[in-house]
């Protein structure tokens, strides 16, 4: 049993690791191949190319890399149509892996896209694509299932991953302890895995402390980084807009630092569910190139852009877009969830846990081993 996928950044790694694992108890034989992250890798998946190549956030970012993702592209089809593979499993990245699983399917590869792309929010029509292009949808949200309904486009709700990791409750004083930080107020700062998220949100985020510092003098602040690249421009951000400001920095720890937060400043995307899981209030913001910003604003259409709120339905956390992100009203939102007790949120975080629980590795693994012993 010969098992390919791709994982496009950070996020995808931590649903395919897990899945590899559930697969191996199916398939206790199988092998796995594709671009994996270190996740994946330490599962045993063997990488053709390097996952942080696919990690590109944006239209005009997109464009800078387009010859390069290409390029890995055609050379993954061309590989996989010689040799083919058992399955293909596409884990988010969707405009990459969607033309990488039409091509395999069109020469009779059964393929599955884990993680569905936001058609549901903008550029509905890519549904047909996606039709097209898969065997099977593997869903992480109920609403999203609701939505392919009514295309006809085979999907199963699995739940997520990361609610059954994440304990219902967790410790914050446990977590300070393995950290081996100090028990007073501590913002955890987590200004995205991609190297143009932090190029956008450093400046924000960084002078926002500065100010919360005049109001908190006694903070600390904490951030998890994915790799040293990122936490060196992190760094570099750091000494040019807030010298003053001393963060301690931790490798690949991000729940651990969620857990000894009292408040979260956030970019958005699957972190932020981290964040509802392990029950912290959080500041959530994001920017994109402006060009970028300008072609996304006339193609959503959902009311809100992170994944709290779109659970909830409700503005259940701040979400500040684009020219909005400014020092000051971050400053303001984080001093008020710091003075404020958040119960009604953390309720509404616990019921999106319970909903989300729903053992997702294994289900999406007995999906795809029904949809390959067809």
């Amino acid at each position: 049993m010969r098992i390919a996928l791709v994982a496009g950044e950070v996020s995808g790694d931590i649903l395919g690791s897990n899945l590899i694992q559930e697969l191996k108890k199916i398939f206790p034989d199988a092998t796995f191949e594709g671009v994996p992250g270190e996740g994946m890798k330490a599962q045993g998946c063997k990488a053709l190319f390097d996952m942080e190549e696919l990690a590109v956030m944006g239209i005009v970012e997109v464009l800078g890399r387009l010859p390069r993702l290409l390029s890995i592209r055609k050379q993954l089809i061309n590989y996989w149509k010689a040799s083919p593979p058992d399955i293909f499993i596409g884990i988010d990245a969707p405009d990459f892996n969607l033309t990488l699983e039409g091509k395999l399917k069109a020469v009779g590869i059964k393929t599955v896209h884990y993680v569905s792309p936001s058609v549901w929010a903008w550029r509905q029509k890519r549904v047909f694509k996606v039709k097209k292009a898969t065997d099977l949808v593997l869903a992480l949200f109920p609403f999203e299932k609701a939505f392919y309904d009514k295309f006809d486009v085979p999907c199963q709700f699995i739940g997520h991953t990361l609610a059954d990791q994440i304990p219902l409750q967790s410790d914050k004083l446990k977590a300070r302890q393995q950290l081996n930080i100090a028990n007073r107020a501590t913002l955890g700062l987590f200004c995205g895995s991609r190297s143009s998220e932090i190029e956008l949100l450093g400046e924000p985020y960084l002078k926002a402390i500065v100010e919360l510092k005049t109001e908190l003098p006694d903070l600390q602040v904490i951030s998890a980084y994915v790799n040293p690249k990122r936490q060196a421009q992190l760094e570099a951000a750091r000494l040019k807009y807030a010298p003053d400001v001393t963060i301690q920095y931790f490798e690949k720890s991000a729940q651990s630092v969620m857990a000894a937060a009292d408040v979260l400043l956030m970019a958005s995307g699957t972190a932020t569910l981290e964040a509802a899981l392990i029950k912290r209030p959080m500041v959530v913001a994001y920017r994109f190139k402006t060009l970028s910003y300008m072609i996304f604003k006339r193609l959503v259409k959902v009311k809100y852009f992170s994944l709290p709120n779109l659970l909830a339905d409700s503005m259940l956390v701040k979400e500040l877009l684009q020219d909005d992100v400014t020092p000051t009203a971050l400053k303001q939102e984080l001093q008020r969830l710091f003075t404020s007790d958040n119960q009604d949120m953390m309720q509404q975080f616990s019921q999106i846990h319970h909903q989300l629980k729903k053992d997702a590795g294994k289900h999406a693994a007995l999906a795809i081993a029904e949809l390959v012993r067809r």
